[in-house]
């Protein structure tokens, strides 16, 4: 899973029957302390995020295919959790 910002959206008038149900939002990771890193990605939402919100995105082999419980979407990258909080021991 990765950690990530939502910074944008797409808005697409002509989808693939799969993806019209979803949102396809655009991703920056993140690091632990919210500083942006990495490249930004397009996710598709299965959780109803938004722009500003925190969330964790899986892109490991079928993921998008069991999450959307679709096999037939074309999606490589899935928004599944949006994150109230993040709590980091250090020792």
């Amino acid at each position: 899973m990765i950690l990530s910002k939502v910074i944008g959206t797409i808005v697409a008038t002509q989808k693939n029957e799969h993806l019209k149900p979803h949102k396809i939002l655009i991703v920056q990771p993140i690091d632990l302390e919210g500083n942006l890193i990495g490249r930004d990605l397009l996710a598709l939402d299965s959780v109803d995020a938004g722009v500003g919100d925190t969330v964790l995105v899986v892109q490991e082999g079928q993921s998008a295919a069991q999450v959307l419980k679709d096999k037939k979407a074309p999606v490589h990258s899935v928004i599944v959790a949006v994150v109230d909080g993040i709590d980091v021991k250090i020792e």
